[in-house]
């Protein structure tokens, strides 16, 4: 709650309340840490071992965690080692784009297991995404038939606003696509729960969960692709707004009446750090090149070309002014890049971009920053779109699993 209505007090917590609570910190600790004992668990959540061995008891019956082997210890006996349980349960994450899709399966220790890509055309309507993401997950399902026994569900990676109503429906806006409002559940023909998020977002929970933000409380995480993203991290969690759209950075306007932007404005901060936006630039400074995607961006960022050379010196400019004006906004503690462009930009310039941001921020807050690049690179959208059916799965038992 916020403002006022934070006043009003919280109804106590109940004992199966609390159970619960316990529950989901010792699971999403086992599956974090891939390998742990009793002791380190009780530790790790601040319970004692007894609760912890009752929790970790339920988790074994619902087949999610296994006893993993047993290592030596200083007393005498062995101490039996727990690991979450790979096929106790899968997930699907799906990085959704106007050129097509690209889905993933994970398995309960979020190893990925299989990936499926459509698509690959210009400008596909949202009817010809919706096909591609149905063919993608029968292709998976056909290949992977024991995974689908145990499916939690799937989650979205989506390019544009992703809003939800008391009802939990959702609703994706695309107006940098030309795609009409969409029901997100009209893009999943299977039969299975459905949950979406901005692209951008859905990255920086990847990185939240055991990436380059991971354990950091203020983060900015940038997305730079054929569109242009962020996701704010403060006191740990994402930064929704009133109805999801917190974050729409690339529509930031940084020159009035500037370029025009895919999403009909002008001087939008994506119609000159998105993909298409900067090749556009070099084409129309004389430059040559094959092609619209990762190659191209490479051929510009490795060419000796003056016209290159001075595209990307401006280019380093404007990246590190817009994300100097965020520094001053929000005093982060790290700053985070990904997408493939940000991956191609923080390969070879991640230096400049940082000196660049430095200069562009107040002294104080431009001194308390680090940057890095996502941990994940090109499957982090997809990966993080899978954390939300895995963070359902955490936060409610699914009843009792055979192992």
């Amino acid at each position: 709650m916020t403002g006022r209505t934070a006043l009003t007090a919280a109804a106590p917590a109940t004992v199966s309340d609390v159970r619960q609570r316990n529950r989901a910190q010792a699971l999403r600790s086992v599956i974090l840490t891939g390998q742990t004992s009793r002791a380190e668990l009780a530790r790790e959540c601040g319970l004692s071992v007894a609760s912890v061995t009752n929790l970790v008891s339920e988790l074994i019956s619902e087949g999610l965690i296994i006893e993993a082997g047993s290592v030596a210890s200083s007393g005498g006996r062995p101490v039996t080692l727990l690991a979450p349980n790979p096929a106790g349960a899968y997930f699907l994450g799906a990085d959704v784009g106007e050129r097509g899709v690209a889905v993933e399966l994970f398995d309960l220790s979020m190893t990925r297991v299989d990936r499926e890509f459509r698509g690959g055309r210009e400008g596909e309507p949202i009817e010809a995404i919706a096909a591609d993401l149905d063919e993608a997950l029968d292709a998976l399902r056909s290949r992977n038939p024991l995974a689908w026994e145990r499916m939690v569900g799937i989650g979205l990676g989506l390019p544009g606003i992703v809003e939800s109503d008391a009802d939990g429906r959702q609703v994706l806006y695309a107006q940098s696509l030309g795609w009409p409002p969409i029901p997100v559940a009209d893009l999943v023909s299977h039969d299975m729960p459905v949950f979406a998020e901005n692209g951008a977002k859905t990255q920086a929970m990847a990185e939240l969960w055991d990436g380059a933000a991971r354990g950091v409380d203020e983060a900015l995480v940038v997305l730079l692709g054929r569109g242009v993203g962020l996701a704010v991290v403060s006191h740990g969690e994402l930064t929704r707004g009133l109805t999801s759209s917190a974050g729409e950075w690339g529509h930031v306007k940084i020159v009035r009446g500037g370029r025009l932007c895919r999403c009909g404005g002008h001087g939008c901060l994506e119609a000159y750090l998105g993909a298409d936006a900067i090749l556009d630039q070099w084409r129309e400074a004389g430059g040559t090149f094959e092609g619209s995607g990762w190659r191209a961006v490479g051929e510009l960022l490795d060419s000796t070309d003056p016209v290159a050379v001075a595209l990307v010196d401006e280019l380093v400019a404007t990246l590190g002014s817009a994300l100097g004006g965020l520094v001053n906004l929000t005093n982060p503690e790290r700053v985070v890049i990904g997408g493939w462009v940000g991956l191609r930009l923080m390969e070879n310039l991640a230096q400049r971009i940082e000196d660049a941001a430095r200069a562009e921020a107040l002294v104080r807050p431009g001194s308390q920053f680090a940057l890095a690049a996502c941990r994940f690179g090109g499957d982090t959208v997809a990966l993080g779109a899978a954390m939300m059916p895995l963070e359902a799965l955490i936060a409610e038992p699914r009843g009792t699993r055979a192992v």
